[in-house]
């Protein structure tokens, strides 16, 4: 008959335990109803050991990404990591529990070398926690009356910061937003800089800035244009967008659009770019032009942010 070895082998600490893990307990009653109704993992809620937060991610028919389909798979993941300070690293030593209802102690296992959890590596586990036959047999104690009891300890026996560090997002087949600001009496306008309303675009805020007579080397000859983070002081200081944008005045009577294209990397402290001398006001204001046609100016901007950096 297939039984559960209880000794260490490959740094995996196997025993039983008469007492009930001192950190979280999880029942599940139940149990088959997650695979009946597709539910190939169950997450915990948050519980806090050793100044930190972390849950029980079970597999009730084994992690499929890891190719197991005859074990319960069975893992303890950290929480918040995002909140945590950039280059944090923490090692734990920890057991995870599973209760024999027939003789109530506990079957266990542990890493006995612990682990260091960081925001790259933030669970660890067992991808055969326990062999599904030995799980389904009511003799072993395991699930009784559909019902089963898992459970957590976590210790954390060392905490450094590794430095600073980043880590860099791509975004596959990224998606591009369009934003139309309609700008009416726009010969009457007297303000410096005119800024749209704000807009989203992956998850960040964005405005456009119009300068009608004109910014830095363009002040009093051409019109500026810009595209800005609407709420820079949201951002970290060490994060990172890179967007590929196109601002364009729409010609109204002729289709022959005015644009410029660029590609940057916005930060909070960088969260302007565009073109001071984007178009000359001579040729803006041509009545045969159209890009201002009864007093409306039609302005465009285009986002696609292709990548996300921040610190780890």
């Amino acid at each position: 008959m297939e039984d559960l070895t209880l000794l260490e082998q490959d740094g995996i600490s196997r025993s039983v335990s008469d007492t009930p893990p001192n950190h979280y307990t999880m029942k599940i009653q139940l149990f088959s109803q997650l695979a009946k109704n597709k539910i190939e993992t169950y997450q915990s809620s948050d519980f806090e050991a050793g100044g930190y937060k972390w849950k029980l991610v079970v597999y009730p028919n084994g992690n499929k990404d890891k190719g197991i389909t005859d074990h319960i798979s069975l893992y303890l993941a950290m929480t918040q990591v995002d909140s945590l300070n950039p280059g944090w690293e923490i090692r734990t030593v920890f057991r995870l529990y599973l209760l024999d209802q027939n003789k109530d102690n506990y079957f266990t296992l542990g890493d006995t070398a612990g682990k260091r959890f960081h925001r790259m590596k933030f669970e660890w586990g067992f991808d055969k926690f326990v062999p599904l036959t030995l799980f389904n047999d009511p003799a072993k104690g395991f699930l009784v009356n559909d019902t089963c009891v898992f459970g957590a300890e976590v210790y954390v026996t060392q905490e450094k910061h590794t430095g600073k560090g980043e880590i860099l997002s791509m975004i596959k087949d990224a998606i591009s937003y369009k934003h139309t600001w309609r700008i009416d009496n726009f010969s009457s306008l007297k303000d410096e800089c005119l800024n749209s309303i704000p807009f989203n675009a992956a998850d960040q805020t964005w405005k456009i800035q119009v300068y009608p007579k004109g910014k830095g080397s363009g002040i009093g000859t051409y019109m500026s244009i810009f595209l800005a983070l609407a709420e820079p002081e949201k951002l970290s200081s060490t994060t990172k967008i890179y967007a590929e944008f196109t601002l364009r005045i729409l010609d109204q009577i002729n289709g022959k659009h005015y644009f410029g294209t660029a590609n940057y990397w916005f930060s909070a402290s960088n969260n302007v770019r565009g073109w001071p001398r984007f178009v000359s006001l001579p040729y803006f204001n041509m009545p045969q032009g159209g890009l201002q046609f009864k007093n409306i100016c039609i302005v465009e901007a285009e986002v696609t942010v292709h990548g996300i950096a921040n610190a780890l």
